[in-house]
């Protein structure tokens, strides 16, 4: 268990550059908190003690203003930063090395029973605000972009933005080694698809104002014969 506590710790440290001492991680993260009522709230869960395993979650909410599901399945590795508004649904299953920025909700779609949170893979970066929806899977070391909302699956080493969220990048960055913590969290710099097919417009524009000019030159050459 202390071996458990003191890799979270370490997390912080590793993904954190504002965290400066042990003792301001333990007291003052409030995702550090969630996580760590998150695993007994999980246990009471699996024992079928649902009651108490809803209201330890319930106490968490209060105190850290991160919902967790007891139900949901969080890997070795999670950050959670800052962590405000997010949101985790009872099927969520979270792999390892993960991280999690504020207002990020991970949720379902519609009544279904079942199998109705996302999974995520290893090494994911979900940024601020993104929600991911319904049962799909977000593939190993894929980047959620801020604001995105994601319906579809998305497959490995994978860049999503927009809404609904679409693959701007694959495979066009550092692939993440199995194991290790060594994440891209670089998620204010995303590829701007509006901008980019924006940009591709204004070329074909002036690609069809030049051969416009170059027809009205051949024109007025002819009249002038």
């Amino acid at each position: 268990m202390f071996k458990r506590l003191k890799k979270d710790v370490q997390v912080v440290f590793e993904r954190d550059p504002a965290a400066t001492g042990v003792w301001e991680v333990i007291l003052c993260y409030p995702g550090l908190h969630a996580i760590w009522m998150h695993r007994l709230a999980h246990k009471l869960y699996k024992r079928k003690w649902i009651f108490w395993a809803r209201f330890i979650s319930h106490i968490n909410r209060f105190l850290t203003g991160i919902e967790i599901h007891p139900g949901a399945v969080l890997g070795e590795g999670l950050f959670i930063d800052h962590g405000m508004g997010i949101v985790i649904g009872e099927t969520c299953e979270i792999g390892e090395n993960v991280t999690i920025y504020k207002g990020v909700v991970l949720g379902g779609t519609g009544k279904e029973h079942g199998k109705r949170h996302p999974t995520i893979g290893d090494n994911v970066v979900v940024s601020s605000n993104a929600t991911v929806l319904g049962s799909i899977k977000i593939g190993n070391n894929a980047k959620i972009g801020a604001g995105s909302v994601v319906l579809r699956e998305v497959p490995d080493n994978c860049t999503v933005v927009g809404v609904p969220g679409k693959v701007v990048v694959c495979d066009g960055r550092k692939i993440v080694k199995a194991g290790t913590a060594d994440i891209d969290l670089e998620h204010g710099k995303l590829p701007d698809p509006i901008a980019e097919m924006l940009n591709c417009q204004q070329q074909r524009i002036e690609v069809l104002e030049k051969k416009i000019v170059k027809l009205e030159g051949q024109k007025d050459a002819n009249q002038s014969l």
